[in-house]
């Protein structure tokens, strides 16, 4: 199956997370890797792999980047990654023992949230659909990210992604910043109706923060992880304050 795969990557200043990404890659025939101009030594570390296939791309959206990538690959199947995803040697073994030939046309994988390379308890990450067959795919643009949407049947893998992020906290912030203008702008023209029940809550603004407190530290045991948990909860619950300013912001600000 390993031969049948292509891994692919989208960059943006990952210079921090990109070379241990790649590392952990290294059964990897071709690695398929679209960049958005960066700026810092991600260019560099990225043509030091020869394996690499490196293009790049003005960002618009994360569907339109995504798909541009998936364009590129020629391989049955891919694996998407992002730059600060770390495969694990177990996921490895598990996707090498995977049938290319079978009935199932995607996989998803849960994640191990890392605060300074420590895997936590818990996280609220969702598992996402990481390996699938490249033609029955296409991603779509939902709020700050995307969604991939596989035409044909979904299977779970049993082991973890590492999601490992080293950069530093001002470009946590800047990210953040951007994402939770485009999710305010989400929740606040989709029906209520047609939001989930999380996206319901946050929009009330003054419950989310709370909420992601109590479910970050007790439900998904962080307060056990020590410093580590705090700073991954406080890191949510910053997230969440953000996106409460901005959904205040864009209804005060509305004609």
């Amino acid at each position: 199956m390993l031969d049948e795969v292509t891994p692919l990557i989208l960059t943006y200043n990952e210079a921090a997370n990109i070379d241990r990404t790649l590392q952990h890659l290294s059964w990897a025939k071709k690695i398929v890797v679209i960049d958005s101009y960066s700026t810092d030594e991600t260019l560099e570390i990225l043509n030091s792999y020869l394996r690499v296939q490196l293009m790049q791309r003005k960002f618009d959206t994360h569907a339109t980047q995504w798909n541009y990538g998936l364009e590129q690959v020629t391989s049955a199947w891919v694996l998407s990654l992002d730059a600060d995803y770390i495969i694990t040697d177990e996921l490895t073994a598990e996707i090498a023992s995977l049938p290319a030939d079978g009935d199932i046309d995607g996989y998803f994988a849960f994640f191990k949230y890392c605060v300074f390379g420590k895997p936590l308890r818990g996280t609220i990450l969702p598992p996402r659909q990481v390996i699938f067959r490249q033609e029955k795919a296409i991603y779509i643009d939902d709020g700050h990210t995307q969604l991939l949407k596989i035409n044909g049947k979904s299977g779970m893998l049993s082991s973890y992604i590492h999601h490992d992020d080293r950069k530093p906290l001002s470009r946590w912030l800047w990210s953040q910043d951007r994402y939770m203008v485009i999710e305010a702008k989400k929740i606040l023209e989709t029906a209520n109706s047609e939001l989930s029940l999380g996206d319901r809550i946050r929009k009330q603004k003054v419950l989310a923060p709370f909420i992601v407190l109590f479910y970050c530290l007790i439900v998904k045991g962080g307060i056990f992880d020590g410093w580590h948990g705090w700073y991954y909860a406080l890191q949510r619950i910053l997230a969440e304050i953000l996106l409460a300013i901005h959904l205040i912001e864009a209804e005060k600000l509305k004609p």
